[in-house]
């Protein structure tokens, strides 16, 4: 919230002492587990010519070229920890209002105004979003204090752009491929059942059975995690034993687009963060609530089937990668595990570099370096 009107300390001001604060406690801001990136290339393989259709093109690498990448490059995460004391309590000391209640009579509403939605993402930001107040979340107000707040709700966050013919493709065929893109998006990162750890039945439908090789991969995923069998390289799922989502809504923000593949097809390319409010249960229950923070981006191909022997209708994954912001570190059990400020940390500390979950300006590089780093906010 802006400071009270007749303050002395503009915005600009309180967004510049904010950040220098934060800067001045690096050992201790917001900490997340580095998330492990995975990104699978498709390598395609022309066959041998049978009649007069051309053969099938090999779409995924094979099982043992995908776990050796996996060996090869470490989960990426970044831990949090919470916003330092100091912090804080500099903070109320020159904005009072902040505290729960407004106890010093400054007049300021209990709520806040919610913000003004942002339009969908047609290209990349040039920088991160703006900092905001650091507000705590709440049962009531899930995304207080993050940029988050402001971004589409769900599925309507994820806009199909309009299909056009690509090469030998019609239209429809390219609207069937953004359509397939979206399902797996939405099944994999915001289905109910999905997210309480069941399995993404639909996602893996869209997925052509001729790919093998990542299917088993993903149903051992989903059926025995390890370190080199994580589901959480494409599906968002929690322990329904111990945490829940705060509210019903999960934030999305990014973009999806087409171009023409190289072998009659249409590539679509899909690039989203999905921000998740939860709260724990059980035993440990309580109404704090913490953030977790994934960044997916994901390549299919739709081949004409008039030219190749593939599954009509069905798309092919030839990249999927993440970022997951919040989620302890070299824990392999197929669940996110976000850390709360109250408790205790959990699983590898963080060693790598501070990164912005919601930083969308940036591509994932493949070949960035690995371990579990600290996150500037949540």
């Amino acid at each position: 919230m802006p400071p009270e009107s007749g303050s002395s300390i503009s915005d600009a001001e309180w967004a510049k002492f904010v950040q220098e604060s934060e800067r001045g406690i690096p050992a201790s801001a917001p900490k997340e587990p580095s998330a492990r990136a995975r990104m699978v290339t498709g390598r395609l393989r022309e066959q041998e010519a049978r009649g007069a259709k051309p053969g099938g093109w090999r779409t995924t690498a094979s099982l043992h070229e995908m776990e050796e990448r996996a060996s090869r490059r470490k989960r990426r995460r970044w831990v949090f920890l919470g916003l330092p004391v100091v912090v804080a309590l500099a903070a109320v000391a020159m904005r009072p209002s902040l505290l729960p209640g407004d106890p010093f009579g400054t007049g300021e509403p209990k709520a806040a105004v919610s913000a003004s939605p942002l339009p969908a993402e047609t290209a990349a930001p040039s920088a991160a979003p703006d900092s905001v107040d650091p507000e705590r979340p709440t049962l009531a107000r899930p995304f207080a204090g993050s940029p988050a707040a402001q971004w589409a709700d769900g599925e309507a966050g994820i806009v199909l752009p309009k299909a056009t013919p690509v090469g030998s493709l019609s239209k429809a065929q390219v609207e069937q491929a953004l359509k397939q893109t979206g399902k797996l998006l939405i099944d994999a990162n915001l289905d109910p059942a999905t997210l309480r750890g069941g399995r993404p039945e639909t996602a893996l439908a869209v997925i052509d059975p001729q790919q093998k090789d990542l299917l088993k991969l993903l149903n051992t995923a989903l059926s025995k995690p390890d370190e080199d069998h994580d589901p959480l390289w494409m599906f968002s799922r929690f322990d329904p034993a111990e945490l829940r989502l705060a509210g019903d809504v999960v934030k999305t923000r990014g973009r999806m687009t087409f171009k023409a593949g190289e072998r009659a097809s249409v590539v679509v390319h899909a690039d989203y963060t999905f921000v998740y409010p939860v709260v724990r249960i059980g035993k440990d229950a309580t109404t704090e609530v913490e953030r977790t923070i994934i960044r997916r981006v994901l390549d299919v191909e739709l081949y004409d089937p008039a030219e190749y022997v593939v599954t009509p209708g069905k798309i092919t994954v030839t990249k999927y990668d993440e970022n997951i912001g919040n989620s302890a570190c070299d824990v392999y059990d197929g669940y996110l595990h976000p850390e709360f400020s109250t408790t205790e940390p959990t699983g590898a500390p963080a060693t790598g570099p501070t990164t912005d979950p919601y930083d969308r300006s940036q591509s994932l590089d493949e070949d960035r370096e690995a371990g579990c780093g600290v996150v500037s906010r949540t």
